[in-house]
């Protein structure tokens, strides 16, 4: 913006702001720019240690990158103050005395008296002239248009534009200088016009780049809010694993001393044992020695003296008796002294470790209320085991292997599974899925299965979250509320004919009684365990462990082994335990609430604990 007063003052005028200086800088070059507009040009560097000089390209070094240490060019700074203290007067009028200027015509570049004003809107020639009010100039927020005198002919205006020199002169100096050196000339207009449009044209890229930048910066917020929004599920996500790994190794920490305390129980039994007997022992003998001394108070005879005789003969029988033996309770404490736990040293498995120096055996052996008949076996609520028949119901048995009831019996099941809730998951032998209540009331819920024979083999599974996993050579999952399967896991080379989910890994185990096999949520496969000679029935227990039950039918032989869920061996639980042949080989194996694990064939439930 140019300055309210005489042409003089032109020359003190910025060349970005086109303002009087404020705080001039002068740069290497010589150079002057306002602090403030070398400061906004100084950000748009490349390197922000040099400032490249708009008007020569010169660059200077500016020290720290703080503008502002730039030398100071204080003659011209004096300069600009001394000129902002005069008053505009008008640069029209011959006379010596100046009157004050009250406008400013931007087409002839001079400040007008009131007089001259009048004079100058009265001439037609100025009728489309631009005349400014003197308090649009004082405010300094109207660019003014100048168009000066030629130096070398004073009263010449520099209506012309020399392109090489980039600069005003008037028509003379072009046609007897600038055109003999072959410099190219415009009308000053003319170069002025494409100045404006070139102006327009950055001010509409400017606008247009603006816009495509804030288009930017609002993309970075919604990037922002994305991650802010990933990442917050990711710490939902590790809490939630956390909360439910604590789960899990709460739930092996109560198995684990579940398991010493039935140890605790049955030593202390033993123990309890032997020291009844000897206080009998000592009852005994103390009422044989009190009937005994009773013979020295009165003279025996007859009946009272082989009575007396007896008696004294029966003591020492007891006397003669051999002392307690101390090995007996000793050997109970070393057999507790001999069981040890050994924590899990691998750091990517949660098991927390297990007891060894025990033993494990049959606690029950019961048959089953139908021969040949049973389809399946899964934990049920409140620590009980339901067992599936073809023929129709859910057997239900509590860990010490005694029958409960029978439910559902007119539905031939097929598979079973229960929700968080206690609602029962039932596929029956039409190949359908139906939700039961807890108190096996069924529910209007339809789920569309694959067609008939694809499922009735196969598994069925209810994980952490409910969903419903049915499948044979593919697997379908199912939310509670029913309808299709809201995806599918193939899976090539194996059949899921018995299915198991993990509670916190997500994944999946499977069997075709032959193989036992770790899947991804995906279906891609992890791990493998097969035996040679030998049937696979897994199971997943309550801390994510694996036991398998490895069957040689033909010998009707059975072996339990324990596995961390990637398949790992930890340990033997029962090896070639002989069971009563059936005719079918489908068997199952489950673990109980309380630790305890089950055995099922076609015809029998087995049950094992610690010994």
């Amino acid at each position: 913006m140019a300055a309210f007063h005489q042409i003089s003052s032109q020359n003190l005028e910025c060349p970005i702001c086109l303002t009087l200086f404020n705080q001039p800088k002068s740069l290497a070059c010589s150079h002057a720019f306002c602090k403030d507009c070398l400061e906004r040009i100084f950000q748009t560097q490349p390197n922000l240690r040099t400032l490249t000089c708009p008007v020569c390209r010169k660059g200077t070094s500016v020290p720290s990158g703080d503008v502002a240490r730039l030398q100071t060019n204080l003659p011209l700074s004096s300069l600009v103050d001394e000129v902002k203290t005069k008053n505009p007067t008008c640069t029209v009028c011959e006379m010596d005395e100046k009157s004050p200027a009250v406008s400013y015509c931007q087409d002839c570049a001079t400040y007008m008296c009131t007089s001259c004003d009048k004079d100058h809107s009265n001439w037609k020639l100025f009728s489309t002239h631009l005349v400014l009010d003197m308090s649009e100039v004082l405010s300094e927020r109207v660019p003014l248009k100048r168009r000066q005198k030629c130096k070398k002919h004073p009263a010449d205006d520099q209506d012309c534009f020399c392109t090489g020199c980039r600069e005003y002169i008037c028509c003379k100096c072009g046609v007897l200088e600038h055109l003999q050196e072959g410099h190219n000339l415009e009308e000053a207009a003319i170069h002025e016009e494409k100045l404006m449009k070139n102006i327009k044209d950055l001010k509409e890229k400017t606008k247009t780049k603006t816009t495509t930048v804030k288009n930017h910066i609002e993309f970075i917020a919604t990037q922002r809010d994305e991650i802010t929004t990933t990442l917050r599920k990711l710490n939902d996500d590790i809490d939630k694993t956390y909360e439910e790994y604590m789960q899990l190794l709460s739930a092996r920490r109560e198995r684990l001393k579940c398991e010493v305390k039935r140890w605790s129980e049955k030593f202390k039994n033993e123990l309890q044992v032997m020291e009844e007997e000897s206080r009998q022992t000592i009852s005994q003998i103390n009422a044989m020695e009190e009937l005994v001394t009773n013979g020295i108070k009165v003279p025996l005879e007859k009946d009272a003296l082989f009575a007396h005789d007896t008696l004294c003969e029966t003591l020492k029988s007891f006397l003669g008796r051999d002392d307690p033996d101390a090995q007996s309770p000793r050997g109970v404490t070393e057999r507790a002294q001999n069981i040890s736990f050994s924590k899990h040293i691998k750091v990517n498995e949660l098991c927390l470790g297990e007891l060894k120096g025990y033993m494990w055996g049959l606690k029950t052996d019961v048959q089953l209320p139908r021969k040949d008949n049973m389809s399946c076996m899964t934990p049920a609520p409140d620590g009980q085991m339901a067992v599936g028949s073809w023929l129709g119901g859910i057997h239900l048995y509590s860990p010490d292997g005694k029958f409960q009831k029978t439910v559902l019996k007119d539905v031939s099941v097929s598979k079973i599974g229960f929700l968080s809730d206690g609602r029962s998951v039932v596929y029956d032998a039409d190949d359908k899925i139906s939700l039961y209540t807890p108190q096996w009331e069924k529910l209007n819920v339809t789920f569309e299965t694959t067609s008939y024979g694809e499922g009735v083999f196969g598994g069925l599974t209810v994980d952490r979250y409910d969903n419903i996993y049915a499948g044979n050579r593919n697997i379908q999952v199912f939310t509670t509320q029913g309808g299709k399967a809201v995806r599918d896991i193939l899976f090539d080379g194996y059949s899921a004919w018995q299915l198991f989910s993990f509670h916190v890994a997500g994944k999946l185990l499977l069997t075709n009684a032959f193989t036992v096999v770790c899947l991804d949520g995906k279906g891609k496969k992890e791990n493998v365990l097969t035996r040679d000679g030998m049937s696979a029935y897994p199971a997943v227990c309550r801390d994510d462990s694996v036991i398998v039950a490895w069957v040689k039918h033909m010998e009707g032989l059975v072996s339990i082994d324990r596995y961390t869920r990637d398949l790992e061996h930890m340990h033997n639980i029962i090896t070639d335990f002989k069971i009563q042949k059936s005719k079918r080989g489908w068997y199952y194996l489950q673990e109980f609430e309380s630790g305890d694990i089950a055995f099922c064939t076609p015809d029998r439930l087995y049950t094992f604990d610690s010994i």
